[in-house]
């Protein structure tokens, strides 16, 4: 009897992940159709309910349909999923922009995001969640922390100047996951950061990517160390990173503006943009900031904080924060 030819490995591995990729693609088909179906389900009774003039209608005609395609499609289509559906057709009223984000994010998704009010606020997340495709937890995550709010604040630095940022900055950043010690130095802070680089990423925003850490520069003979180096796939930029323990302080313009060029001059591609940096202070000293117009250098200068405060207060300094930094603009344009 001959004996049977073994299957090779890397064939056996070749077709088992083709079936697992085709399994999970169809999958994620199945996820998106189920959701551009409920936002057409969600429109259509929304539409009816606008003809009556009557309020008790909705509530009535929303419970009969329940009744009748629960009956027929199960507990996807109860009155409570029905409600959530005619939101979700409320709030995300152009279907064009339905379509593509329901490629990348779960019906569980906008259940997230449907609650949010603020329409910019929720455009926001819907864009980042599908860049970054974020997980749910993902998601609720950065909720939590703020980061409309915070990159809010970041963006006021770069209004009315044609350095575009696309919302790829935020301030102030929380790096409260390093579990930094008290006393800690800025090469403890720096360590800190690359051990959880993946964190610390995930905190700067979608598209940034490591490139190196204490980039050596030479210039008249004196060695000079950038503390961190990142490049932005979408703004086509080198991004320096400078840490500092303490509030912000005018030389240190002068020394980011130094690397910029050097960045510029030396190793800037040619299909890329011109290098920005982005100084992380403990405090940001705003008046200084704003008196220093570093935004038209290509600076950023944004907080750290170490500690994630609680809820109320999180949410308190971040208003505070916005307000003050709406002030500042407006206080720029009435100069000018």
């Amino acid at each position: 009897m001959k004996n049977q030819p073994s299957i090779p490995n890397n064939l056996l591995n070749d077709l088992q992940r083709i079936i697992d990729a085709g399994k999970q693609q169809a999958v994620i088909q199945v996820n998106s159709t189920l959701t551009l179906v409920y936002w057409q389900v969600g429109k259509r009774i929304n539409e009816d309910v606008l003809q009556s003039e009557r309020a008790a209608y909705g509530k009535q005609i929303v419970a009969d349909i329940a009744a009748q395609l629960t009956k027929q499609y199960g507990q996807s289509f109860e009155v409570k999923n029905l409600r959530r559906m005619m939101q979700f057709a409320e709030v995300f009223p152009n279907f064009e922009i339905v379509v593509p984000a329901a490629r990348q994010l779960s019906w569980s998704h906008f259940i997230i995001l449907i609650p949010i009010k603020d329409a910019a606020k929720r455009a926001f997340y819907l864009q980042k969640a599908s860049e970054g495709l974020w997980s749910k937890r993902e998601l609720r995550r950065q909720i939590q922390r703020k980061v409309f709010e915070r990159n809010e604040i970041a963006e006021i630095q770069v209004n009315d100047t044609e350095l575009s940022t696309q919302h790829a900055f935020k301030d102030p950043y929380l790096l409260d996951f390093l579990d930094l010690q008290d006393g800690y130095s800025e090469n403890d802070l720096e360590t800190a950061i690359l051990r959880d680089l993946e964190q610390f990423i995930l905190e700067l925003g979608t598209g940034f990517t490591f490139v190196e850490r204490q980039k050596r520069i030479i210039l008249d003979g004196v060695d000079f160390y950038l503390d961190l180096l990142f490049y932005h796939r979408k703004l086509k930029r080198l991004i320096v990173i400078e840490l500092k323990l303490d509030k912000f302080k005018p030389a240190y313009k002068g020394q980011m503006e130094l690397y910029l060029k050097w960045l510029d001059r030396y190793d800037r591609q040619e299909d890329e943009n011109q290098p920005i940096g982005l100084i992380l202070c403990a405090e940001a000293s705003r008046e200084q900031v704003e008196l220093l117009q570093m935004h038209k250098d290509g600076i950023m200068v944004a907080e750290y904080w170490t500690e994630l405060p609680p809820k109320e207060e999180l949410e308190r300094r971040l208003h505070e924060a916005l307000i003050a930094a709406r002030e500042r603009l407006n206080r720029k344009r009435l100069d000018e």
